[in-house]
């Protein structure tokens, strides 16, 4: 998504509540920038995970949703985990510590209404993200895709250009992220049973 391209094209079905209300949030600070000269900025951060997420069976997103249900698996001794949809929409991920290192940045060094996409700049098929947390949690059983279940968008990926010439990029790798957001999930006993 290019940061110039907002309210250029229809919503997303599936995703059009969630979108309006971060579309009403970016044109609030924009008018409170314009009308009372107050310095606000706003980000449009990609698909979040680290410590803190929601491991809620039903409610989870993606990457906390594949922890939980990798885990599970490793846990019971299941030989198959369940995928949603097909496995070949393309997604973009960013730990949380490196967002709140980039609003650091941000807050430092820019001063404008332009939005700015806070990502990676790179994406990665459901499969091979599957396969990733698979490995990073240990399961060694088979990964299906439950073909009945909606796959949303097709890509997801922001522009980080205006971000990466403000000298800005994301350190934590998708791997090691998965590494550290595995280790939050087992140590936050909400959501694993003993």
């Amino acid at each position: 998504l290019r940061e110039d391209s907002m309210l250029t094209g229809p919503l997303e079905p599936t995703n059009e509540p969630y979108a309006i209300a971060k579309i009403a949030g970016i044109k609030m600070a924009e008018a409170y920038r314009s009308q009372y000269g107050a310095d606000f900025i706003s980000v449009m951060p990609t698909n979040l995970y680290g410590p803190g997420d929601n491991y809620h069976p039903e409610y989870s997103h993606v990457v906390a949703a594949l922890i939980r249900r990798f885990h599970e698996a490793k846990v019971s001794g299941a030989g198959n985990v369940a995928v949603w949809g097909t496995g070949t929409p393309r997604r973009e991920f960013l730990y949380v510590d490196d967002l709140a290192d980039a609003c650091i940045h941000l807050i430092k060094t820019y001063s404008s209404p332009e939005l700015v996409n806070i990502g990676t700049g790179e994406d990665i098929t459901i499969a091979e993200f599957a396969l990733m947390v698979a490995a990073a949690v240990g399961f060694r059983g088979e990964i299906s895709f439950d073909t009945s279940r909606p796959d949303g968008t097709p890509r997801k990926l922001l522009d980080v250009g205006r971000l990466a010439r403000l000298g800005w990029r994301a350190t934590t790798s998708l791997e090691d992220g998965i590494q550290l957001a595995y280790r939050a999930y087992l140590a936050d006993s909400k959501w694993t049973v003993p």
